[in-house]
């Protein structure tokens, strides 16, 4: 073997990466290790974050190893900026090559294709990356800075590796699941349990109102909390009350470690942590800082994203799912806040100094993905604070309820005067004063208006130093560590699901259909109605979202028996950034041990009233295993159409404030007689207020899905996207209960850029088009349909499918032409399954669905993914 020099480029790969993109790059680095473990070393999900520069998180548990075919979702900075990108992986051989398809925002789409061979002499391994980036904003002037952005974070992503201390041997994959062993007694029910039930067995919180910068980070804040949980779940004879019993507010309890016996062993054995992401201070993997001061050595870390207060729920949803699945033992889950300290530090000048971590640290994996909070609308008219949002919402709320400004403002400060009472007699609450409704509803120095309706006092409370910190494991290792069953809760049921994303594009501002579908599932799940729940805490940010979530969930704002709160809400038992809910579920818990036979809900809201979480709990055991339901799969989201200009029906109005009391903007939102919604600064000395008359209804949807058992239906508006499109077939394929698509209507403009992970069938009219069609797995077609590429755009899913099947000089007529091609000759060249007769090919493809429904879900898979592959190597 010839020695190669070191100026000399790597040897190419013995298989040649299976596409070139627009803008390619070709690197190589030397690596001490054989290739079989730097293949294994690449190859693991889990191991990505230590080489990999640009990484940051996962928004969903990837793969334990790449194989051919896999596909995950990676969250990576893109010059700067947090972005999510979509892998397929497009081959693997170990351990020769490794290559990775990827599309992200704005229809970009990189490739990164990873070839390694012997080194020199034998000795050694070349790892050589192949790839590129193309379409989206590459297109254009930026791409050449975007391309070397890229090339310049894998070179020094390759630099890493090559000074990594790869393991001895290959990362193992999935590690074989336990031996479940036998059931357990529930002695107080009677009832036999299965040993991987989850149970929360410790809850600890601080409510710390001192701003000593030392120890006072987020962190070492929730650390306190979980040693007082580890208190809480150890003590047989700590009465019922169980976190108050030991957690203080003076910012002193909680720094103790004298837990014993099995609290500290909890504390220490737990396999995974997870963290409520904070927002005072950020940590890239929370939960590693967390696990160090515990003395835990988890297998895994899990963090929520860095918005939304949905994430506590999320989180411990997650994790009881994976304690079910045998996955996970003992999960410590924390969050904190510390933006008192850390305001209080700014206005003296004192440097915080509070923990930080090295460049590329990231938890195992991210929970939940964000996206821009607005779109150009509501960024132009100034709509961008979640103030601002939950206001305007108000006033939709008042016209909607049809009341006058007065009476209206009774009912919202009546319904925080309760939350003020049950805040008062809450030991962790931020704000324990008791406050009346008139007192609310007046503004003075310490209620100043901020956004009509709302003063101060009506608004979420940030300025907080709290934590709270939760063990959940499963009964059996609750047994082993001898925590007692009297400070068992059971997790019953959890679910998730989000409204349309822009709050301006949503048909209704008063209503949450994902709201509806999480409450509706957790319910279904527990074999309960609402009027079963004795205790409450819906997520109380603003008073909107208050009446919102008690409308969705069927239940009274003013019931004195049943309090929509059980802390006080974020105002008054405080705001602390993402991690309010945590504080919700630490004090249901001792609710609940102390009324064994009763059920607990809460509900989580992350963004403006966009994402929702809800979880249902008792110290009874539950009918069913835990299960955490994803209630955004099969949810109807109607939407409306927003524009820059128009004149319509006043919907909805606010007047935002300065801090002198002096107003600034008015923000109003008007429907337009086609059903579209306008939104608009104006003088706030005008006119805001909602005109209270009925509202045009929403057009027709761009999107609408259907549900036939394990069928879906797609069917495509006239005013369709790419972008639509394209979520529509991810909720799709992240369906359990759907096995097989049909995809219906005019093809939308621009490009085309999902795949499917199941088998997609596109039904093409006459009148339809066929772009989208190209993109799918089996096409039919109508007689006189005519199929093309929309806008001949060269980056499509479907031309590169195209490009690969039909002859060169029929694919280059496609492209340079634009012009459509006969349906009825793509069929005879084999890349149309069938074609019928006029107006008949949605119902075929229906038939033809339901064929291959009947099928196994696995076998499909197993078979799509085969084909794919085949393709692929071809």
């Amino acid at each position: 073997m010839r020695l190669r020099r070191r100026s000399e480029p790597a040897a190419p790969p013995a298989v040649p990466p299976p596409r070139v993109l627009a803008r390619p790059w070709a690197l190589s680095v030397a690596v001490a290790a054989p290739v079989e473990r730097v293949f294994g070393y690449l190859a693991t999900p889990a191991r990505m974050a230590d080489w990999l520069v640009m990484h940051t998180g996962w928004p969903a548990e990837p793969p334990p190893v790449l194989s051919a075919g896999a596909r995950f979702a990676e969250r990576v900075k893109l010059m700067g900026t947090p972005v999510e990108v979509r892998w397929t992986v497009a081959g693997a051989d170990g351990p020769r090559y490794l290559w990775l398809d990827g599309t992200g925002p704005m229809g970009i789409e990189v490739g990164v294709y990873l070839s390694l061979e012997t080194g020199p002499g034998g000795a050694g391994t070349v790892v050589r990356l192949d790839g590129g980036v193309q379409g989206g904003p590459t297109a254009g002037p930026l791409g050449p800075m975007v391309a070397r952005s890229l090339a310049d974070a894998l070179r020094s992503s390759l630099r890493r590796l090559a000074a990594a201390d790869l393991p001895v041997a290959a990362v193992p994959g999935p590690q074989k699941k336990r031996e479940k062993p036998g059931k357990i007694r529930h002695e107080r029910s009677g009832r036999d349990l299965d040993p991987w039930t989850p149970v929360i067995v410790g809850v600890g919180q601080v409510s710390d109102h001192t701003t000593d910068v030392r120890d006072g980070d987020p962190v070492s804040l929730a650390v306190r909390a979980l040693r007082l949980a580890a208190q809480d779940s150890a003590a047989a004879s700590a009465p019922e009350s169980g976190a108050a019993r030991s957690s203080g507010t003076d910012g002193g309890a909680g720094r103790r470690s004298d837990t014993d016996g099995g609290s500290a062993d909890l504390l220490k054995n737990a396999d995974t942590v997870g963290w409520v992401a904070s927002v005072s201070w950020q940590y890239p993997d929370g939960g590693a800082l967390v696990a160090a001061q515990v003395g835990a050595a988890p297998q895994t870390t899990v963090q929520t994203g860095l918005f939304g207060g949905d994430g506590p729920l999320r989180l411990i949803n997650d994790l009881a799912a994976a304690i079910t699945r045998g996955e996970t033992t003992v999960a410590l889950i924390a969050g904190a806040e510390a933006a008192a300290t850390a305001a209080a530090a700014e206005r003296a000048g004192r440097p915080l100094g509070w923990p930080a971590q090295p460049d590329g640290t990231a938890p195992s994996r991210t929970l939940g993905a964000d996206r821009e909070p607005n779109n150009a609308a509501e960024t132009a008219a100034g709509l961008i604070s979640p103030l601002h949002v939950y206001a305007l919402i108000e006033s939709a709320l008042r016209a909607r309820l049809g009341l006058s400004q007065s009476d209206h403002l009774k009912r919202i400060t009546g319904l925080w005067a309760r939350f003020a009472e049950v805040a008062a007699t809450n030991p962790y609450a931020w704000l324990r004063q008791p406050r009346t409704a008139a007192g609310l509803a007046t503004p003075d120095g310490g209620n100043r208006p901020v956004c009509a309706p709302y003063t101060k006092l009506l608004t979420a409370n940030l300025q907080v130093n709290q934590a709270a910190g939760l063990i959940m494991c499963s009964a059996e290792a609750a047994r082993d560590a001898g925590v007692p069953q009297g400070r068992w809760i059971f997790p019953y049921a959890g679910a998730h699901a989000a409204d349309t994303w822009f709050v301006t594009e949503r048909a209704d501002l008063t209503t949450s259909p994902a709201l509806h579908a999480v409450g509706t599932a957790v319910l279904a799940h527990t074999g309960r109605t609402i009027g079963d729940v004795r205790h409450l805490d819906l997520y109380a940010c603003f008073p909107s979202a208050v009446q919102i979530a008690a409308a969705e969930l069927g239940l009274p704002i003013d019931d004195p028996d049943r309090p929509l709160t059980v802390t006080g809400g974020l105002t008054f038992a405080g705001g602390p950034g993402n991690n309010y809910a945590s504080h919700a579920v630490a004090t249901l818990v001792p609710r609940l041990r102390a009324d064994p036979d009763g059920l607990g809900l809460a509900t989580a809201v992350g963004w403006y009233l966009t994402k929702h979480a809800a979880t249902v709990f008792s110290a009874s055991p539950p009918d069913r295993p835990f299960r955490d339901v994803n209630a955004g799969l099969r949810l109807h989201r109607p939407t409306r159409a927003v524009r820059t200009g128009g004149a319509g029906v006043r919907e909805a109005g606010t007047v935002v404030y300065r801090r002198d009391g002096e107003p600034e903007a008015g923000i109003v939102t008007e429907i337009l007689d086609d059903g579209s919604r306008v939104v608009r600064r104006v003088d706030p000395a005008g006119d805001v207020q909602p005109e209270g008359k009925p509202l045009p209804p929403p057009g027709e949807p761009a999107v609408l899905v259907e549900w036939r058992g394990p069928v879906t239906v797609i069917r495509l508006g006239a005013t369709a996207t790419a972008d639509a499109l394209h979520h529509a077939v991810e909720d799709f394929d992240a369906d359990p209960d759907a096995k097989v698509a049909v995809l219906a209507g005019p093809a939308p403009a621009g490009t085309i850029t999902f795949a499917a992970g199941k088998p997609l069938i596109a039904a093409v009219e006459a009148a339809d088009g066929g772009g989208a069609g190209l993109a799918a797995d089996l096409i039919v077609a109508a007689e006189d349909a005519l199929i093309g590429v929309p806008e001949s755009d060269d980056a499509g899913s479907g031309l590169r499918r195209l490009a690969g099947l039909l002859p060169r000089a029929l694919a280059m007529e496609l492209l340079l032409t634009g012009d459509p091609i006969p349906a009825r000759r793509l069929h005879d060249l084999g890349l149309i399954n069938r074609i019928t007769p006029a107006g008949t090919a949605y119902q075929t493809a229906l038939d033809l669905a339901a064929s291959i429904a009947a099928h196994p879900a696995e076998a499909l898979l197993r078979a799509h993914r085969t084909v794919d592959d085949l393709r692929r190597k071809a």
